[in-house]
C-alpha cells in the first residue's frame, strides 16, 4: 500500500528549461514509481530495489497546487508544466487517487500549458482536459512558437514486450503503449517519442534505430528524443546493480561489453555517444522525423 503524505510544495520551477521537454515548471503528485524500470535514474540505495515498495501519495498535492498556480498566474508566470519528473503521472494508483486528473483540472482553470510525459495508456482518461488545456493554455512569450498548450509525450527503451518484461516489469508493455501514441495523433495532439534509454546491444542497434525511425513516423509521431543509456549509483537498488543482474541472467552474451562500456564510468563512453548520435541525425534526415518539437512545428 502506498504511504499518504503531506507536502508544503507541489510545483517545482526548473532552473533551466531543457530543450527536450520545454519544462518551466515540473510537478510529480507521487513519490516513487509502480513501473519499477530497471535503469530508472532516481534509483539509489535508499530506494531500495523495489520502487513500488516506496510509493507515496501527496494527498495535499491539488490543494497545494491551486495556491501556487493561482500565485504564479496573478504574476503572468505562466509556462509549460512537465507531469512528471521524477515517477510518472499516470502509475496505477492514479486509478484510485486521480491527483493527475485533479492536477490537469487546475492547470486547465489557471490556463496553463502542460506537457505530459508516460508509459502508461491511462492518459487517453484525461484527453477531454488536454483538448481544453489546448486550446485555452497562455504560451509564455519565447514558446508562442509552439501554439499548442497540450505536449504528449510517450515513453519507450524498446519496441520489444520481452525486452520491456525485463527492464520495466511493472509498465505497460510497450505494444499497448503505442496503441496509446495512435489514439494521441488521432486526437490531433502534438505527440512525439522519448525514445530513451536505448539499452546497448539490446535495444540501440543500427536495425532497431532504423526501425524506430520508420515505425513512429508510420504512426504519425512528430518527433522523437532518441538518447542511451546512463547507470546511476552502486550496490544494492541502484540502476547499475539492476541492469547488470538482468543482462547476467537474461543476456548473459554481452556481460562482458556492459562491463567495457561502464566500467569507468556512469556515462557510455564518447566514441558509443558520438557514434549514436550519427546514426540518429541521419536517420532523422532520412525519414523526415525531428528530434525536437521546436523543430517538428517549424517545420
Amino acid at each position: 500500500m502506498p504511504r499518504e503524505i503531506q507536502v508544503k510544495s507541489v510545483l517545482n520551477k526548473s532552473k533551466r528549461r531543457d530543450h527536450w521537454f520545454l519544462d518551466d515548471y515540473t510537478m510529480n503528485p507521487y513519490g516513487s514509481c509502480s513501473f519499477n524500470c530497471l535503469y530508472c535514474y532516481i534509483r539509489g540505495s535508499k530506494y531500495g530495489s523495489n520502487l513500488s515498495e516506496q510509493l507515496t501519495v501527496k494527498t495535499n498535492a491539488l490543494e497545494v497546487l491551486e495556491r501556487q498556480l493561482s500565485s504564479r498566474a496573478k504574476k503572468g508566470e505562466f509556462g509549460f508544466i512537465v507531469l512528471s519528473s521524477a515517477t510518472d503521472p499516470y502509475i496505477k494508483v492514479e486509478e484510485k487517487y486521480q491527483l493527475t486528473r485533479g492536477a490537469l483540472e487546475i492547470i486547465l482553470k489557471y490556463r496553463f500549458p502542460v506537457h505530459i510525459i508516460t508509459k502508461s495508456t491511462m492518459v487517453s482518461r484525461d484527453f477531454d482536459l488536454l483538448h481544453e488545456i489546448d486550446r485555452r493554455a497562455i504560451l509564455p512569450s519565447d514558446l508562442n512558437w509552439i501554439g499548442r498548450g497540450s505536449i504528449l509525450t510517450f515513453s519507450f527503451s524498446c519496441l520489444d514486450d520481452q525486452i520491456g518484461k525485463v527492464f520495466e516489469p511493472g509498465a505497460p508493455q510497450p505494444s499497448e503503449r503505442l496503441q496509446a501514441l495512435q489514439q494521441s495523433v488521432e486526437q490531433n495532439f502534438l505527440s512525439g517519442v522519448s525514445l530513451m534509454p536505448l539499452l546497448p546491444y539490446i535495444s540501440d542497434t543500427g536495425e532497431q534505430l532504423d526501425m524506430y525511425f520508420n515505425d513512429f513516423k508510420e504512426l504519425g509521431a512528430l518527433y522523437l528524443f532518441p538518447a542511451g543509456t546512463t547507470l546511476f549509483g552502486s550496490g544494492k537498488g541502484s540502476s547499475r546493480d539492476l541492469v547488470f543482474a538482468a543482462i547476467e541472467k537474461h543476456y548473459p552474451e554481452h556481460i562482458a561489453r556492459y562491463q567495457k562500456l561502464f566500467g569507468q564510468s556512469d556515462s557510455l563512453p564518447t566514441y558509443y555517444h558520438q557514434a549514436f548520435q550519427r546514426k540518429v541525425r541521419a536517420l532523422s534526415l532520412q525519414y523526415g522525423l525531428p528530434l525536437s518539437i521546436q523543430e517538428a512545428v517549424r517545420k
